[in-house]
């Protein structure tokens, strides 16, 4: 009996591990999610136990979506943020493992090839994202193909917003993801006050019952963000913003506080639909279309170009 054609995904995030084994038509069809080990090795183990656990005949290849700057094109991972894989040849090391060939590229630029393939971005040539979750991360689309530059372009959590602000992973000052990441939501908390239990739920409800506090978090929070994002309308023109990550549909919902003030920057912003699933999926199909499988769904068949990591 012929057996359509799957692939698993990893996404390795900030915070947890997701790996999903994923149809060619973006369904994820088994899954496993843990907190991230830190240690480069350790993860490397624990994706090759996972990784076996949902192998089956089906599986025609493996996508690794990682944070921080990846060369899709060798294979390399060139930078880390909250975990630095630099040092590890996680695609050759994996594929010696499994057995499968494995494709290798930044996270966002994965969860944004699902979101064109089956989420908040169908039918757009010309699309940014920004992830907001632990770090901010980004990806961009222009006429349907991924921008990579030299190779690691999209790194939009580190546009500046504040050019004397806090300093940065990077080794720059004020850039968003010092301002509106999950980890500076977290520090405007601890610095208001709050119980460190708070969530960003909580400040919409506190906000809506006429919390002045939480008013201030979320406008300082939200506040940044639109600079960035109109920044990037300047630069790139694009059909849509697309708000990914954890905390994406949250960043969504703050940014009605903090409008686009210039008419040149305007552009529709749209929360992402896949949520934490967008990595893993966006892995799988990237997996799918760089090993020439033919997806079966429609929704991944005009995916080829965008989610090729060759061109």
């Amino acid at each position: 009996m012929q057996h359509s054609a799957t692939a698993i995904g990893i996404d390795i995030g900030g915070t947890n591990l997701r790996v999903g084994r994923v149809s060619s038509g973006g369904e994820i069809l088994d899954w496993v999610a843990e907190p991230i080990t830190r240690d480069p090795r350790g993860l490397l183990d624990r994706i090759v136990e996972i990784c076996r656990r949902l192998d089956d005949e089906t599986v025609a290849g493996i996508g690794i979506g990682v944070p921080g700057r990846v060369d899709a094109r060798h294979r390399a991972v060139l930078s880390g943020g909250y975990i630095d894989l630099a040092s590890a040849s996680l695609a050759e090391d994996l594929e010696a493992a499994l057995g499968k060939p494995v494709v290798i590229d930044n996270d966002c630029n994965m969860a944004l090839v699902a979101e064109i393939a089956t989420g908040a971005a169908q039918g757009y040539d010309n699309v940014v994202m920004f992830t907001i979750g632990t770090g901010i991360g980004g990806a961009v689309v222009m006429e349907g193909k991924i921008v990579r530059g030299r190779a690691t372009a999209g790194q939009l959590g580190h546009l500046t917003v504040a050019q004397d602000g806090l300093a940065c992973a990077c080794g720059r000052r004020g850039c968003v993801e010092t301002t509106s990441s999950g980890t500076a939501l977290r520090r405007l908390i601890r610095e208001a006050g709050l119980p460190t239990s708070t969530v960003v739920e909580d400040l919409f409800v506190a906000e809506a019952a006429g919390d002045p506090i939480a008013r201030r978090i979320l406008d300082t929070w939200a506040s940044p963000l639109r600079t960035a994002i109109d920044s990037m309308v300047a630069a790139a023109d694009p059909d849509v913003i697309v708000l990914g990550g954890g905390l994406g549909g949250a960043a969504h919902r703050a940014l009605s506080r903090a409008p686009a003030v210039s008419p040149w920057y305007q552009c529709g912003v749209v929360a992402a639909q896949l949520g934490d699933d967008a990595g893993v999926i966006g892995a799988a199909i990237s997996a799918l279309v760089e090993h020439m499988m033919e997806p079966e769904a429609t929704a991944s068949a005009p995916f080829r170009d965008v989610a090729g990591l060759g061109g």
